[in-house]
């Protein structure tokens, strides 16, 4: 036997108990650190039969990276850009890269991530296998919608490469499919041309949520990026009441003259963040303490601000100034919980507003955004519509029932919640919220015909677990009735 046939040795576990960002429901895992290409493959074959799944950074709020009494691959290891391609704005990385990893280096050659989450701290792989979307999907979509190609280990196939056109029905299955069609190792993604490491924004403080939705409808299609911070404790006439930022990446132009601005226009280099107390009471965000926070906030917002610039990652990612900021919520942790609604449901929208305010559910952090179309994905969360995105302390009394209610607002009219922030969904409300469930599950079935990949999110909703088999159609084919886009 050569010396290149032979396999190598999986590298050793280590028992871990591990928890998404929410802090919520950990379990212990046997969680491996794989040190070489070919290890990942290796570790799949010994997995039990409470099977494997990969972990990042582990951002994702709930438990999609979690795998109780089973294997998890923790892919940080692999971070190498191996690839630039200035000519073409691309690069192929490992998926264990993080995108801060990917912005310290790509910056400062004009370059940065098409889409980018509330963190950069998260790996591609996980930001491909959530699809994570960024302030700006009305004009860029997400991340997914930005992968040429990208090398996926199966327990089916082995290792393979997909791309959106030479295998469709596998690619966006990967895409946003939560980690269980297989891991991610590498992948080629495309980039924005940038002259500046800077963003300038425009904004706009509302009274009230229709103001709030009228601004951001009547003017984010003149921007790249669009957001809303919504005081989810204001009552009355101030319902909804918000500071509306627009973004555009800042020009050379754009920059002071004088100083040394323009000569580090693309130095990327965000301050150290600062730490987070190393424990917290579970009642310090409360309805007071985060009424207080909101009130200031929204005082302190200039009625109307245009042309400010600021540092790419204060406008992208605030809350990275604060290493482990999930700890102020205390031991028992909090949810976020993010959900889209088609435009025409903006009533729906104001009674889930109302019926938090109602509750007095303190929610430090509340998110507006404009979602534009769906990719192809089927488990992809953004569809064309509003999104709220809330951070809940589990400490609120009453939290299960009233998001409970919500959900089946939410599902009746035609909205869904994100399965990369959930950790409560009802399993039974899952295929209402995502009706391409049963094709995402068929090729799941093909990939891991075994149910090799496993996690907690697939256990505590069951619907995950591959669909019909029948056919085992090869890696690749299409089903006989089916057609491309050009046929349609």
């Amino acid at each position: 036997m050569r010396t290149d046939d032979k396999r190598p040795e999986p590298c050793s576990p280590e028992t871990a108990l591990l928890a998404g960002w929410g802090r919520t429901s950990p379990t212990s895992a046997a969680l491996y650190k794989p040190r070489a290409p070919g290890e990942v493959e290796e570790i799949s074959r010994s997995a039990g039969p409470r099977g494997i799944i990969g972990r990042g950074l582990g951002r994702s709020y709930g438990d999609a990276a979690q795998n109780a009494g089973g294997t998890v691959v923790d892919m940080t290891s692999a971070e190498r850009i191996l690839d630039v391609n200035l000519a073409e704005a691309t690069a192929t990385v490992e998926a264990g890269v993080s995108l801060h990893k990917l912005m310290r280096t790509l910056v400062p050659l004009g370059l940065w991530p098409a889409v980018s989450p509330g963190t950069r701290y998260v790996t591609v792989g996980g930001a491909i296998g959530s699809d994570v979307h960024g302030k700006g999907h009305h004009r860029d979509g997400t991340f997914g919608s930005h992968v040429r190609s990208m090398d996926l280990y199966t327990p089916g196939f082995g290792r393979i490469t997909l791309s959106p056109d030479a295998t469709p029905d596998e690619f966006w299955a990967t895409t946003g499919g939560m980690g269980l069609t297989g891991i991610v190792e590498r992948a080629t993604i495309e980039l924005l041309r940038v002259e500046t490491s800077s963003v300038r924004v425009d904004s706009q403080r509302t009274t009230d949520l229709d103001s709030t939705m009228a601004v951001m409808a009547e003017r984010d299609h003149l921007y790249r990026y669009s957001v809303a911070w919504i005081d989810c404790l204001a009552r009355g006439s101030s319902l909804g009441r918000s500071i509306v930022e627009f973004g555009e990446h800042a020009r050379l132009e754009d920059l002071p003259v004088r100083g040394r601005s323009r000569s580090n226009a693309l130095r990327f280099d965000p301050a150290d963040s600062l730490p987070a107390p190393p424990w917290a009471p579970s009642g310090m965000l409360n309805r007071w303490s985060v009424a207080a926070f909101n009130e200031l906030w929204y005082r302190k917002a200039p009625a109307r601000s245009a042309g400010h610039v600021v540092g790419a990652s204060k406008f992208f990612h605030p809350l990275d100034m604060i290493d482990g900021w999930n700890r102020i919520y205390g031991r028992r942790g909090f949810l976020q919980y993010q959900f889209v609604l088609p435009y025409g449901e903006e009533l729906v929208l104001r009674r889930v507003i109302e019926r938090l305010v109602t509750a007095r559910a303190a929610s430090f952090l509340a998110v507006l955004k404009r979602f534009g179309p769906a990719n192809p994905a089927p488990l992809s969360f953004p569809s064309e519509g509003w999104t709220l995105a809330l951070d809940l302390p589990v400490s609120f009394g009453g939290l299960a029932g009233e998001l409970d209610a919500i959900d089946e607002d939410i599902a009746k009219a035609g909205g869904r919640v994100y399965l990369a922030k959930d950790s409560r969904l009802r399993p039974e409300l899952l295929e209402v919220m995502y009706p391409k469930l049963p094709e995402w599950r068929e090729v799941r079935g093909r990939l891991d015909p075994k149910g090799v990949m496993q996690s907690d999110l697939m256990r505590r909703l069951p619907a995950l677990r591959s669909g019909d088999r029948r056919g085992e159609r090869p890696f690749g084919a299409r089903p006989e009735n089916s057609t491309t886009t050009e046929e349609q």
